[in-house]
């Protein structure tokens, strides 16, 4: 099948899937016409492919995952590694995205929102330290 019944498949962007060919992630076999000749099995990894980063792992995260995948004498200790530091990044992410709210809850709070000009929130952002 061309790039776009692939597209079409996948739910990938064209282009994404030109992306991952370029980078080695998935190499389909050529047509006489010269074009590209998706299989089945390429369309199975254009959806692993996207799972793995709508899930957010990185391109190299998914690499590896898909490398695990086809390896039949994989261990799982070493997927469930990639998952788990997947898992870490999105609580250290959630815990920056609390103490955001938190302190931007807080400013909110402290401002009147009335009339008078003084805002502790312009206060706030004019003393933060831009460093």
């Amino acid at each position: 099948m061309n790039i776009s019944s692939a597209a079409e498949q996948s739910g990938l962007p064209a282009k994404t899937i030109r992306y991952y060919e370029e980078i080695g992630l998935v190499c389909p076999g050529r047509a006489s016409n010269g074009y590209r000749a998706y299989r089945e099995s390429d369309i199975h990894k254009l959806k692993f492919l996207q799972r793995s980063r709508s899930l957010g792992f990185s391109v190299e995260d998914c690499r590896q995952l898909l490398s695990l995948y086809e390896n039949r004498n994989r261990a799982s200790a070493d997927v469930k590694k990639l998952a788990q530091a997947r898992l870490d990044e999105i609580d250290r992410k959630l815990d920056q995205l609390n103490s955001l709210r938190d302190t931007l809850a807080a400013l909110i709070v402290a401002c009147r929102g009335d009339a008078r000009p003084d805002c502790p929130i312009l206060n706030d952002l004019a003393a933060a330290d831009p460093q």
